[in-house]
């Protein structure tokens, strides 16, 4: 789902609806919800509070006002603190993504995938976010049933009853003259 969001561009109303969800749950406080999506998290304010809840400290300094280099250092903040919480680097939005509005579907992405990193810290007790992550199911087998596997003959290699193409001809045959 999020590899067509992020190829296409294009934006959906429901994950960023579901975004701010969890951001407000997770701030703890109601987000105005008058203005819209990107221009909320434009100044990188309330997603550097986010992560300061998420990770206590981890963002020592929150620029509120000033100009635009001032309001996209928290940008980079936010950035850094979430490749900190385990966002692989792939998920985290570039600054102009934001700031420029360039890609605002990998901004949602970036928050889910917050989330979704969030669900396998033990220290995280906050609202899920997404589907569940998968956990690793490792399995043990014995050399008996490995040996055993050998025999099946998966239909996989294209059996048909010992069938085979020889001695078909397709076309025309190829003639070479010297």
């Amino acid at each position: 789902m999020f590899a067509a969001l992020n190829a296409k561009k294009t934006r959906d109303a429901e994950l960023e609806s579901q975004a701010l969800d969890w951001i407000e749950a997770n701030l703890g406080e109601p987000i105005d919800r008058k203005k819209p999506y990107d221009d909320l998290l434009k100044d990188g304010i309330i997603l550097c509070k986010m992560m300061n809840k998420l990770m206590p400290g981890c963002i020592k300094k929150i620029d509120t006002k000033g100009g635009g280099f001032a309001l996209m250092q928290n940008i980079e903040r936010f950035q850094a603190a979430a490749k900190q919480w385990g966002v692989p680097a792939n998920e985290v939005f570039q600054t102009v993504d934001l700031w420029e509005k360039k890609n605002i579907p990998q901004v949602t992405l970036c928050i889910h995938a917050l989330g979704r990193v969030a669900q396998l810290r033990p220290d995280y007790k906050g609202p899920q976010l997404g589907p569940k992550m998968a956990e690793k199911n490792e399995r043990q087998f014995t050399e008996e049933q490995l040996l055993e596997a050998k025999n099946t003959v998966s239909l996989q290699y294209g059996t048909n009853k010992g069938a085979n193409q020889s001695g078909i001809n397709m076309g025309k045959p190829r003639s070479i003259m010297d």
